[in-house]
Order: C-alpha cells, then sequence, then structure tokens
C-alpha cells in the first residue's frame, strides 16, 4: 500500500499479522494540519509497516506490505456495526440537545398558558400554514441579546430564536417567507437579534421575489437587550426593508392576540391585514400611551378589532388563528396563477340579482358570488368604506380583482372612505398583475357640505389618477345606475378606458341622476305647474322620458358602452375578455397621490 499523498504518519491503527477487510482504516496521516484516513482496498493479512509513527512519508512510498486474505465476519458484528451506524455521533447529539430547547416542548408551562387562552404557539401556527415537512427555519439557535446580564444557560432556557421563528417554506406549492414572533418568549418583543433574523429573511424575500406572511402578535421594540452599546436603537433597517417589499411581492400581516408598537407597524405595512376577533393592534401599548400622558389603559382598551375592521386596519377579520392561516393561504393562492380545477356558479341567478323596480334596493355581493369559481370569493375590508365591495376571486381558474357597488349604502354613492377602499384595492391588483372586475350600480359621488368636510375632493380624485395608472386589464359591468363623475371613477376614468363596458338590461345612464337631471333641467316647466298632483305627474312623465333616453339599449347604440347582454352571459364575457387580455410590465410609480 502506498501514501497517497506528502504527509506525517500520525498512527497506525493495524499491526504485522492482524488480518483487514475492505474499508477497515489501516493509517492515519496528517497533511497541512488535516488528518487523512487510508483504508484497505480488500482483504488482507499484514506483513509488514515499513514507516513509524511520527515518520514522514512521500506521495507513492511504501506503507505497508501486505499478503491477500480473508476474515469472516461474525453475524453478532454485524448487527453490532449496524446499530452503532444508526446511532447520532456526539456531536449530532449536542445538536440535537441543543435544538431541543427550541422547540415546544422544552417549555410545556408556556404553551399549556397559551393554547388556555385559546391561541397557539408560534410554531404550531408555521407549521399549520407551510406545506407539511417543508419549513426550513433560519436562525433557530439565537438568542436575545442579553449576555452581559444573564448567563447562557438562562437565555438558551428562556430566550429560545431569541422570541421568533423565521424561514422559509412551501405555501400551497410555492416558496414563501414566513415570520412569526413568539408571544411567549418576551412577550414577542422585538430585540436585536430576532431584528437581524428579520432583515435577513427580508432580503432573501425581495431579491429571490418570494411572498412574505408575517405572524405579528407582540409588544414593540424590548428595551431589555444589552449586549450591544447602543442609545436608542433607531438605526434599525427592519422597517424600511419591510415597507420595500410594498409592491414587489405580496405580503400577508397575521394578528392575534396583542400587536403593538414596532409589530403593529410592520402589519400595517401588509398588504393584507389578517386579524382574530380577540386581537387589539395599536401603534403604541399601554405603557406608551401611560408614558405619554395620555392615561391609563388596559390593552383590551386599545385597537380592539372592532374599532380596526371599522376604519379599515383589519382587512380580513376571523375568529381564531385557525382561520386566519385559512385565510392567509387562500389570499395567496390567487398569486399563484390560475388553477385547473373549477365549479361553475349557476349563471341564470344572475338575471334574477337585480329587482325590475328601478327604486328596490338589492344586495351586489349575489352578483360577485354568482361570477366567480365556487368557493373562490375572498372578501376585503369587508366593516370599511362599505359603499363599494372588493374581494379577490377566480373566474375559471384565472384569479381577478372584484369590486362592487354597494346600493344598500348610500344607494351605491362613493363617499370619501369608499373612494380610498376602491383606489387603494386597485393599487393592490395593479402591483401583483391582477386583472380588474368592476360592478357598477352608483348615483355618483357623494356631496354636500358633510361629505366635502372630509376631504371628498380628494379622496374622490384617488380613482381617476391611481386608473390612469393601471398596468392590468379592467373590464367594467354597469348593474343599473351608472351615473356621473362616479361610474366614470368605477370605469377606470372612463367607459372607453377599460377593456369593455357593459350593461345589464336593467342599467341606465346619466351625467347626473336622473331625478336631478329632471329637476335642474325642468325648473321652469316644473315651477309653471302648481304644487300638488299638476307637478308630480309632470315631473314622472319627464323622468319616464329620461329614464327611456339613457336607458342601456339607446346607451349602446351611440356606442358609448361596448353592449347590452343578458345578465347569464356576464361570466362568459369576462372568461373571454380574461383569456385575451395581457398584464404589462411593471413600472415605476411616477403618480402622486392625491390623498
Amino acid at each position: 500500500m502506498r501514501s497517497p499523498l506528502a504527509a506525517q504518519i500520525v498512527q497506525w491503527l493495524v499491526a504485522p499479522g492482524d488480518v483487514v477487510r475492505a474499508g477497515d482504516v489501516l493509517v492515519v496521516l496528517e497533511a497541512m494540519k488535516m488528518e487523512h484516513e487510508v483504508r484497505a482496498s480488500g482483504g488482507a493479512r499484514v506483513l509488514e509497516l515499513v514507516y513509524a509513527a511520527g515518520e514522514a512519508v512521500q506521495v507513492g512510498d511504501v506503507l505497508l506490505r501486505s499478503e491477500p486474505a480473508q476474515l469472516a465476519r461474525p453475524k453478532d458484528n454485524d448487527a453490532a456495526q449496524q446499530a452503532a451506524s444508526t446511532a447520532p455521533r456526539a456531536d449530532l447529539e449536542r445538536l440535537m440537545e441543543r435544538l431541543a430547547f427550541t422547540l415546544d416542548a422544552a417549555r410545556p408551562d408556556a404553551v399549556a398558558r397559551r393554547h388556555a387562552l385559546g391561541q397557539r404557539t408560534a410554531r404550531e401556527n408555521v407549521a399549520d400554514l407551510c406545506d407539511e415537512g417543508s419549513f426550513l427555519e433560519y436562525g433557530a439557535l439565537a438568542v436575545a441579546a442579553q449576555r452581559s446580564r444573564r448567563s447562557e444557560e438562562d437565555l438558551i432556557a428562556h430566550t429560545p430564536a431569541d422570541g421568533m421563528v423565521t424561514g422559509i417554506g412551501s405555501v400551497n406549492g410555492q416558496r414563501t417567507v414566513v415570520m412569526a414572533y413568539d408571544a411567549t418568549v418576551l412577550a414577542g418583543t422585538q430585540g436585536m437579534r430576532n431584528h437581524q433574523k428579520t432583515d435577513r429573511l427580508l432580503g432573501i424575500a425581495l431579491d429571490q421575489r418570494l411572498p412574505v406572511v408575517l405572524f405579528a402578535e407582540g409588544g414593540g421594540g424590548r428595551p431589555g437587550d444589552t449586549d450591544m452599546p447602543i442609545v436608542a436603537g433607531l438605526h434599525v433597517g427592519t422597517f424600511a426593508a419591510f415597507a420595500r417589499l410594498s409592491g414587489q411581492v405580496p405580503v400577508v400581516g397575521i394578528a392575534s392576540g396583542r400587536c403593538f408598537a414596532g409589530n403593529a407597524a410592520l402589519l400595517g405595512c401588509s398588504d393584507v391585514v389578517i386579524a382574530t376577533r380577540g386581537s387589539n393592534i395599536g401603534m403604541g401599548g399601554p405603557a406608551m400611551v401611560e408614558g405619554g400622558g395620555l392615561g391609563r389603559f388596559k390593552p383590551e382598551q386599545i385597537g380592539p378589532s372592532e374599532v380596526q375592521q371599522a376604519n379599515g386596519v383589519i382587512d380580513v377579520l376571523v375568529d381564531d388563528e385557525a382561520q386566519a392561516v385559512t385565510a392567509a393561504r387562500h389570499y395567496l393562492s390567487f398569486f399563484q396563477g390560475r388553477q385547473a380545477g373549477w365549479t361553475a356558479p349557476d349563471a341564470l341567478a344572475l338575471r334574477e340579482v337585480v329587482p325590475e323596480n328601478r327604486l328596490r334596493v338589492y344586495d351586489s355581493t349575489a352578483a360577485m358570488a354568482g361570477l366567480v369559481d365556487v368557493g373562490s370569493l375572498l372578501a376585503l375590508r369587508t366593516g370599511f368604506g362599505v359603499g363599494i365591495h372588493t374581494a379577490l376571486a377566480r373566474i375559471e381558474g384565472m384569479p381577478v380583482g372584484l369590486m362592487a357597488s354597494n346600493p344598500l349604502h348610500l344607494g351605491g354613492a362613493i363617499d370619501p372612505d369608499a373612494a380610498d377602499k376602491a383606489a387603494r384595492f386597485m393599487q393592490l391588483c395593479n402591483a401583483h398583475g391582477l386583472p380588474i372586475v368592476s360592478l357598477v350600480d352608483t348615483p355618483g359621488f357623494m356631496v354636500g357640505p358633510d361629505t366635502e368636510a372630509r376631504a371628498q375632493v380628494r379622496h374622490a380624485s384617488r380613482l381617476f389618477v391611481v386608473a390612469a395608472n393601471l398596468r392590468v386589464p379592467f373590464f367594467s359591468v354597469v348593474l343599473r345606475k351608472g351615473y356621473g363623475l362616479g361610474a366614470m371613477g368605477l370605469t377606470a376614468g372612463g367607459f372607453h378606458a377599460p377593456v369593455f363596458t357593459i350593461a345589464w338590461p336593467t342599467a341606465e345612464f346619466g351625467a347626473m341622476g336622473l331625478e336631478g337631471a329632471v329637476k335642474l333641467g325642468y325648473r321652469k316647466e316644473l315651477e309653471a305647474e302648481p304644487e300638488g298632483p299638476p307637478r308630480d305627474a309632470l315631473f314622472e312623465q319627464l323622468l319616464a322620458r329620461q329614464y327611456a333616453s339613457g336607458a342601456a339599449v339607446p346607451m349602446a347604440t351611440t356606442l358609448e358602452i361596448d353592449a347590452v347582454i343578458d345578465p347569464a352571459q356576464t361570466r362568459v364575457w369576462l372568461a373571454g375578455g380574461l383569456s385575451g387580455a395581457g398584464v404589462a410590465e411593471p413600472r415605476a410609480a411616477r403618480f402622486i397621490d392625491p390623498w
């Protein structure tokens, strides 16, 4: 046997007369401070060791002389070697023991308290969100940056992963960055190490264009980290890095329990906020509020879910974390391409959505549900801006953004909140390449002194500015009222801006509401009639004339809209439009938001 390299002999593991098998280690050599094992190539009996331990050898030098020989291997020795090969090595055992401290099983009391509140642990939520076995954890061995005031053993046992689980897993088969603050560790606060972990994953998300899901429960910044000589920590880049993802990748924030200060700031940067009914969300918790001289409050009094849903902070309100995870998976699915399997709703039911009586209100969510694949509808911001419904859905498996006037609220008039809701929804769809379908039934923008006091001019104008910068196809269907600037705002700025603007037979159009148009345009004629039945009769006559001239069919004859269709054919039109219309490449947003 010859030396495979220039080295020094460290140790012989055989002696003359020994019989060895193929693969047995014969000698250990050292070169460049690294040890190399030299093994037998076949069964042999050692005859002579040419060099002694400590001597230097060159490449090709004869180390050992032997003759062929075979040695029977006892069966019990095979079993022993197999057992030895499956038992973990000492270094692996040490790693497994260390990692065990990061798992829920290491903290049964904390887990029990969590479950007693009806909540799940951070690791349980991550496991539920990710496809089974897909989660790869980053930074699990981190501990709080408090070594100057606590022992290593204490930090390992009580600050696992520095209170944050971070990594990459698959959600619906697509790689996704997942980050979960652990409320059982230092109240889910933001420490130096978990900021570093967050920054690491956010950088990967931006570089590889991966969606992000953040479980944001926690109390904000942590003042107890002492290992770095800093004063305020305001140089931390986490918030800017998180905000930088906006419009680049889908970002989902989930809140359960208390989510205050820095945790809430990250949550608010998300595309969509999913929150449980028991959540409290605020830019400052009780200590910060009291410290600012603003009074003493319990955590439950600050930003409860009913407040945050009504003001638009919460996009999807759910009962518990299990539903939150289900909603997150549903939301992300819309940015993961077309689905092959789908079920169409009953198209004929659309014929009955809008009442024949033009003054009778109806629920436009029935139209939304009747147009999209069964089970695909995900309503967003249901508690805010209720004059317009917004949702994500699918039509023949194709993901779309869907918005619809709500005639149950102000007759479908667009107030400031509804305008904001629709404008932001269009931005969301535009950023992530989702076509937009708009179901229109509006008498126009809400007007009047009270509305103008809320900056309606600015809010309403957002619809025009955002729509003018869309890169995604837009489709409009007028269900009933299509009046004035409000109707234009819901059709991407004008009836010819969308890929198509079509109408149901119940549609009616005008530069303003028909009743107002008659009162203004025929004021002299009406005032010439005596008050009472004569004037009322003339008004109804003029109104009927206006309605007839502004009905859907006359509107189509002048080509101001593209077609009047059977409501049952709406889905066919939309599916055809979606199949043929493309999405332009993303471009930098160079417009100034009016608000």
